[in-house]
């Protein structure tokens, strides 16, 4: 169902892009703009994993370097029966981390030192797992063409209400017509963007916690971080709020809802799906007991399970905080 909508979202906003096409410059318009964006995705597709890590300052770590988390990546990829993806390093105290690549062989997953100092292993193999799942579903890809559709739209949108209103209202747009298509239409390919984007997150939740083999890791790791992410600012993310949509939470302050206008599905519907995905299972206890130390039933990787968890705030520790890459 989750393929299908997104399948239909992308329609939509290709619709959007070609019905604004036509508005501004009839069907010769329509065709240039449509070659534009062809362009564009086309760039897009080979270089959005570059452009992705660069804006965030992520910095490629190996078994040398970071030998804990690039094990960790090693056995979950295994587990999802694919590539080995490179493995990244981004140097913020905001809990947080995400995935790019135009395929699974040449995926790359990037976490936060905030991320991996605040969760247990189990937690953080659930936050990976989610991440190796977005690239095994191409959803990096899919991700890069709406966000690109969005961004051609906008720009279409611009230059048609500049246009537009140059003209008198009997040849064009009109002054009222400009305004509304400069307005309506990147706020509807926003929309769609964005709810294609929630509908994927649904999806790599689902995924990931099949990935790391209990969702319960998943959705602890979702309360913890996802507080913390709206109270600690991730000043690139900040910078680029149209790459807001690639984290595992919105690392941007002030978008806690699930509504139309965010680019994430709510925490809490979140973790209620991984909970029922837990009981169908058969996996005993819940989130909260991997957050506060409970045992945990189900397995990944021997050296994963029935470790008590213990919350660490990075910011609360001193000098206390763990080295994150062994």
């Amino acid at each position: 169902m989750n393929y299908m909508r997104t399948a239909i979202l992308i329609a939509v906003m290709t619709a959007i892009f070609m019905a604004i096409g036509a508005m501004v410059g009839g069907q010769t318009g329509m065709l240039m703009a449509l070659g534009l964006a062809g362009a564009t995705n086309l760039y897009a597709y080979w270089n959005s994993d570059k452009l992705a890590l660069q804006s965030n300052g992520a910095q490629e770590v190996d078994a040398n370097s970071a030998p804990e988390l690039v094990q960790m990546v090693a056995e979950l990829a295994q587990r999802a029966q694919m590539p080995m993806p490179r493995v990244y390093v981004v140097e913020s105290d905001q809990p947080n981390a995400f995935a790019t690549g135009r395929n699974p062989e040449n995926g790359a997953v990037a976490v936060n030192t905030g991320l991996v100092q605040m969760l247990t292993r189990e937690e953080l193999a659930g936050v990976i797992a989610h991440e190796l799942a977005h690239i095994k579903n191409r959803d990096t890809l899919t991700m890069t063409i709406t966000a690109t559709l969005a961004g051609a739209i906008s720009s279409v949108a611009t230059y048609g209400a500049m246009m537009g209103g140059n003209r008198n209202n009997s040849g064009g747009l009109g002054m009222i017509g400009s305004i509304a298509l400069a307005v309506l239409a990147p706020a509807a390919a926003g929309i769609v963007q964005m709810a294609i984007s929630r509908s994927r997150e649904y999806v790599a939740d689902q995924m990931g916690g099949e990935i790391c083999g209990n969702p319960n890791w998943l959705a602890s790791a979702l309360a913890k971080i996802s507080g913390m992410a709206q109270q600690i600012p991730n000043e690139n993310a900040e910078a680029n709020p149209a790459m807001a949509h690639m984290f595992i939470v919105n690392p941007l302050s002030g978008q806690g809802m699930d509504n139309l206008f965010s680019t994430h599905p709510n925490v809490e519907n979140r973790i209620a799906a991984l909970e029922q995905q837990s009981y169908a299972k058969g996996i005993g206890g819940n989130w909260q007991d991997v957050a506060y130390g409970g045992g945990q039933q189900g397995g990944y990787g021997g050296g994963y399970q029935d470790q008590g968890a213990q919350y660490h705030d990075p910011r609360q520790q001193g000098g206390g905080r763990r080295n994150p890459w062994g």
